[in-house]
């Protein structure tokens, strides 16, 4: 029926865009799925085809990564960080950084898949130096994703961490060890302790040289696999914000969020900036791609 109805939307003079809002806003992943599936096997046509000939701009970029699978999404959103013109290391930390173990598993999968290489391959190609040192490790781990954690261990590293840190040593092989193989729930605790001992929380002391893109990216990847939804809030602050807004980023953060923890980033977001994220984005879009993400925000009120 969604297949039929789909259809039905892009026959005749011009689209209807609001039929189109109306069913995917309200379908979750395994939905959306099958109504590909149905679409394709009823029309021999491949839904994100259709997609592209009937839609444009943001608003089509917007229902194409939302109808995709979530590690097919990942896999194309990360392969499009490689690419020249498209090149972000950013993307590929946040990919890195904020999915959980089975996820990013499923994204390499899927990503081998799409285009016949495997993701860590393709960074390490594009990648060179210090960001390659941290992106690679990170994308190839496969962390544990319980809550156990080793007090001992935790002060331990945490005093690795100071010492690489005050030695300015932020490439050195055990700082990234730690970052790219402990669990998240370990990693909470080594720099709670590192906090408690040193005194000041570690991303403050990794600000020292501010215009070092790798000590950015080293602060980026300590806050999204710590407090994600802090992480997003900023990266879609920016993006609304911004002169011109950043649609590619909130596009993204929307899409990739809405199944997984958009409720804790729009509570972030509204304590951030005192303003409901669905107001933001009115505010700053309009027509079909306004109406599209804040059906999938959900109204402050909801």
């Amino acid at each position: 029926e969604d297949a039929e109805q789909l259809r039905k939307a892009f026959a005749g003079w011009g689209t209807n865009e609001g039929l189109i809002i109306s069913i995917l806003t309200h379908r979750n992943a395994a939905q959306r799925k099958l109504i590909q599936q149905a679409y394709a096997e009823t029309y021999g046509e491949d839904l994100l085809k259709s997609f592209d000939k009937e839609l444009s701009s943001d608003f089509e970029r917007a229902v194409v990564l939302w109808t995709l699978a979530p590690a097919e999404r990942d896999a194309f959103l990360a392969n499009e960080s490689t690419k020249l013109l498209t090149k972000n290391y950013w993307i590929l930390l946040e990919i890195a950084t904020t999915r959980s173990s089975h996820d990013l598993y499923q994204v390499k999968v899927a990503y081998h898949a799409r285009y016949k290489k495997s993701l860590e391959e393709d960074v390490a190609y594009h990648t060179s130096g210090d960001v390659r040192k941290l992106l690679v490790p990170l994308l190839s781990t496969f962390r544990y994703e319980g809550d156990e954690i080793n007090v001992p261990l935790s002060k331990k590293e945490a005093k690795i961490l100071h010492e690489k840190i005050s030695d300015k040593a932020y490439n050195d092989e055990e700082l990234i060890r730690i970052l790219t193989t402990r669990s998240k729930a370990q990693l909470n605790a080594t720099l709670n302790q590192y906090n408690n001992e040193f005194g000041n929380a570690i991303n403050k002391d990794l600000k020292a040289d501010k215009d070092d893109e790798f000590l950015k990216l080293l602060r980026q990847t300590i806050k999204s696999l710590t407090f994600p939804e802090k992480y997003f809030e900023k990266v879609l602050r920016l993006a609304i914000n911004k002169l011109g807004t950043g649609e590619g980023a909130l596009t993204r953060v929307i899409t990739t969020r809405a199944e997984v923890d958009l409720q804790r980033i729009k509570e972030e977001y509204y304590r951030r900036n005192s303003v409901h994220l669905d107001h933001a984005i009115v505010k700053d879009t309009s027509g079909d791609y306004e109406k599209f993400l804040v059906e999938l925000v959900g109204h402050a009120d909801a």
